[in-house]
């Protein structure tokens, strides 16, 4: 199913967990169906087990010979088991991966579409995605399981001995209280746990990226010891997990041994017939053997999903971190136009501000003629760089509108996908140069890229190699990559932030040519502070 298929649900929907998990899951629903279907079959070649060892003893005891059938009938509910229980791994598996994969899609979506910081979406769409894993390949397919199999078996056990089969029934009371009692214990600890893993992530990519300004100010043994606490913290918290599952798992244990040792103080006094009451059946050898066989085969569902609950308790830790990493607001797609001349740019009564802080811009009016390239200027944090960003979708719209053409940026809401784009410093992803410049449009032919890095000053060998930092670019040449990418888009708009921030004369001049070079029949809004290319615009307007 494409993941395409997948609804996230808002932040503000009042779903618990456990509900959101299974909307989650609903494009994988064959998949599911499947698995469940396998663990729960996993129980008839256990009954075929049980019973060919009990058949043969049985022979064996009686002296009838014959034991043939009855151990080649143990032996292939062996390999029919082993080879159930592979498939159904396999199958779980897949499906928890489809299902992680559509998850990350959505929150790596919603994180795109984010206005803010998204240290805490790169977060959940790793650690939170990741940690749906146990849910869905061990978890729930084991649910239905340890529902549907102990059932079955205890089904079977009756055909041998009712008495046995009730007590089986009755003591599966004690055992799912015990693991209802342990699950709410470690749901509040694994919630914890996962608070504190995300905090500890959070802390360590903070620190890496503001790593040259903790040098500076000689702050490592302050960071130091800031992230060895919260590791600390994370693995205390993880120690109490720990504590609680074994616990947990100690207790079923109990209940499971003492189950089977009951039904085999039964099986032995009747056998003996000892039984200080009159039972209502007589046991044979065989019969007992398959009921004893049998007996651990009832809590063997239970035992191994109560061993994966603490998967079901990390996913539900994991689901508002999720949810939280979602744009809680419904997502339009912004439509791609084109214009085959320059269109005009109009700003009037335009508001920029963001969530709780003052108003970067108020009644901003602005009219771009068509085709003109202008110059935005004024100190820092007049709001020439949220002008753009305002245009791109990357700053809200407070009040007031813009067009461009015949578009407002309301009904649109961002012309991101239809405007060349260059910021102060591109994002270079590793690969070559060529590669780089053809993230403006990704059906660009190699003679488009080898044509825009001409226009932008970029003569040079397309093929070498960048590193994820930038690294094989001077200053200069990052520049131009921006402004390569922006005329790869044949957009007729284009926005620039700073481009000749940081750069030496020599190199701000020779940019500021192919800028000027690379604007004409465009439409163009430049960010600068630089007097050289307010000394080559048609408007220059401060802010």
């Amino acid at each position: 199913m494409p993941v395409a298929t997948l609804v996230l649900p808002s932040a503000h929907m009042p779903l618990p967990p456990a509900r959101r998990l299974a909307l989650w899951a609903r494009p994988h629903r064959r998949g599911r169906m499947l698995a469940d279907l396998l663990i729960i079959l996993d129980a008839i070649p256990a009954i075929g087990f049980a019973a060919g060892l009990a058949g043969a003893l049985g022979r064996v005891a009686g002296g009838d010979g014959g034991i043939g059938f009855w151990l080649a009938l143990a032996l292939l509910s062996l390999v029919v088991r082993a080879v159930v229980a592979q498939v159904a791994v396999r199958v779980s598996a897949t499906t928890a991966m489809g299902i992680k994969r559509g998850v990350r899609h959505v929150v790596l979506e919603d994180l795109f579409h984010a206005r803010r910081d998204g240290s805490g979406g790169v977060s959940s769409a790793v650690e939170g995605v990741e940690a749906l894993d146990g849910y869905f390949a061990r978890f729930a397919p084991l649910r239905k399981a340890a529902t549907v199999a102990p059932l079955l078996t205890i089904a079977a056990v009756a055909f041998a001995s009712p008495v046995a089969a009730g007590i089986l029934l009755f003591t599966l009371i004690p055992f799912v209280t015990g693991m209802a009692l342990a699950g709410m214990a470690a749901a509040a600890e694994s919630r914890r746990q996962f608070e504190a893993l995300q905090r500890l992530s959070l802390m360590f990519l903070d620190r890496i990226r503001a790593l040259p300004v903790l040098i500076a100010f000689q702050a490592e043994a302050r960071t130091t010891t800031e992230i060895g606490r919260a590791s600390t913290e994370l693995a205390d918290r993880t120690g109490r997990v720990l504590k609680v599952a074994f616990l947990s798992s100690g207790v079923l244990e109990f209940f499971a041994a003492l189950s089977v040792a009951l039904v085999a103080v039964y099986c032995g006094f009747n056998l003996l017939r000892l039984l200080p009451f009159q039972a209502p059946e007589t046991l044979t050898l065989t019969r007992a053997f398959f009921v004893l066989a049998l007996a651990p085969e009832v809590y063997a569902p239970l035992r191994r999903l109560a061993a994966a609950y603490h998967d079901r308790q990390v996913a539900e830790a994991a689901v508002p971190a999720l949810v939280g990493a979602a744009n809680p607001g419904p997502r339009r797609p912004h439509p791609r136009m084109t214009w085959t001349e320059p269109p005009m740019i109009r700003f009037r009564d335009v508001e920029v501000r963001y969530e709780g802080g003052p108003a970067i811009l108020s009644r901003f009016n602005l009219d771009v003629p068509a085709g003109a390239v202008v110059a935005l200027t004024g100190v820092s944090g007049s709001g020439k760089s949220s002008l753009l960003h305002l245009l791109l979708g990357l700053a809200p719209l407070s009040g007031g509108e813009v067009w461009i053409g015949a578009h407002r940026l309301s009904q649109i809401g961002a012309f991101a996908g239809s405007v060349g784009w260059a910021s102060q410093a591109p994002v270079v992803i590793p690969g070559t140069l060529g590669q780089n410049i053809a993230l403006a449009r990704q059906d660009a032919s190699s003679g488009d890229i080898l044509r825009a890095a001409g226009q932008a000053g970029l003569h040079g060998d397309l093929d070498r190699r960048l590193d994820e930092r930038g690294g094989g670019l001077s200053g200069g040449e990052r520049r131009r990559l921006g402004l390569a990418r922006a005329l790869l888009s044949e957009s007729r708009v284009l926005l620039f932030d700073e481009p000749t921030a940081n750069l030496d004369a020599d190199t701000a001049t020779a940019l500021i040519g192919d800028l000027r070079q690379a604007c004409k029949g465009r439409t163009v809004l430049i960010a600068t502070h630089a007097e050289a290319i307010l000394a080559v615009v048609d408007h220059v307007v401060r802010l």
